[in-house]
């Protein structure tokens, strides 16, 4: 059985602005878009989320929501190098490390560079060296898989630290509410709840076929963590799904030839990111966001790899034209999907 932890920053952006800045200490603040731009917010410190301040929600909206939010520039240089000295502490540990973002990760600790048994134990200490090292909490999960692990970490955040034995996972998935299972978002927790779905008890009455039959293919996701099934080892050499460019315009704009003009740029851009990378792809994704939030997806697969420009846009400028858009739009992104990421010694598509 494995031993496996889940450690989840606090705050992770935010945590790190009131820590180098005093004078932000025990105030609601937000990393994201200054009040002039049509930015959302990146993360929000504690004091800010008892006004309902989360992540991606519009900076307008979050200053109505708390008229003495401080709104703070990211500055991500930053983020990237405090976590850098967080993964080194993993590694004191470990070396099966599977970072998810720049703020949290799953741990293998079955064996451990420091032959402890505890993982409870590894997990305090993680724990404590983080806050020796860069002067931030975590929250950590423990389990014997992922999935339990993640649901574990955010069980008392911040500063948590949960463990769900393997005695104890029935009872606790049967007691936990569904809005709390990682994997089940909002829209799923509300038709779940039209299907009389409240907590995991409720779930676990369902059968297989009647969770697919709702659910379709996650249907078997959900019949087996409410189980606390997860056979997914801890991959050190996680690869990365895709790879994107986002812009939200400070003012909407409508006209194609403006839109198709953003598209291209951040086509190059992707394409540059791409090739510093070595990955190609073959999956082509858009993504448009309307003036009134609505945002909708269009791709488009071909039979080759590519990180080339003149591929990417190509397309991309025909996934946007299909939609015959005449409405205001917010936000536009472009990015590859269906990822190539060992590339040494195979043939690369020409640029043209």
């Amino acid at each position: 059985m494995r031993k496996i932890i889940h450690v989840d920053m606090d705050s992770f952006y935010a945590a790190i602005e009131q820590r180098d800045n005093p004078d932000l200490k025990g105030k609601p603040i937000a990393v994201g878009g200054s009040d002039k731009a049509r930015g959302v917010i990146a993360t929000a410190s504690y004091e800010a989320r008892k006004y309902g301040i989360t992540s991606a929600l519009a900076t307008k909206v979050a200053k109505k929501k708390c008229p003495r939010l401080i709104i703070v520039p990211p500055r991500f240089s930053v983020y990237k190098d405090v976590s850098r000295q967080i993964k080194e502490v993993f590694y004191k540990y470990t070396d099966l490390v599977e970072p998810l973002s720049l703020d949290e990760a799953y741990l293998d600790v079955t064996e451990n560079k420091l032959d402890m048994k505890s993982a409870i134990l590894i997990a305090r200490r993680i724990k404590e060296d983080i806050e020796k090292e860069v002067n931030l909490t975590a929250s950590a999960g423990v389990s014997y898989n992922k999935f339990l692990a993640k649901v574990a970490s955010d069980y008392n955040k911040p500063d948590g630290l949960t463990a769900i034995l393997p005695e104890k996972a029935q009872s606790f998935m049967e007691d936990l509410p569904i809005e709390k299972f990682f994997g089940i978002g909002a829209a799923t927790a509300r038709k779940m709840h039209r299907l009389r779905i409240k907590k995991g008890i409720d779930l676990k009455r369902m059968s297989k076929l009647e969770l697919g039959q709702h659910f379709g293919r996650s249907g078997q996701f959900y019949y087996d963590i409410v189980r606390g099934i997860d056979n997914r080892e801890v991959n050190p050499d996680r690869p990365r799904k895709s790879v994107s460019e986002e812009t939200t315009f400070a003012e909407d704009i409508v006209l194609e030839k403006e839109i198709l003009s953003v598209l291209k740029k951040q086509c190059a851009s992707l394409s540059d990111t791409l090739k510093k990378n070595n990955i190609q792809g073959k999956t082509f994704n858009l993504k448009v966001r309307f003036k009134n939030f609505e945002t909708i997806t269009r791709s488009k697969t071909i039979d080759f790899y590519t990180s080339d420009k003149k591929h990417i846009y190509t397309s991309i400028e025909k996934l946007y034209k299909a939609l015959k858009n005449e409405r205001e739009v917010r936000l536009l992104g472009v990015g590859m999907s269906n990822l190539d990421t060992e590339l040494d010694g195979k043939q690369l598509s020409l640029d043209l």
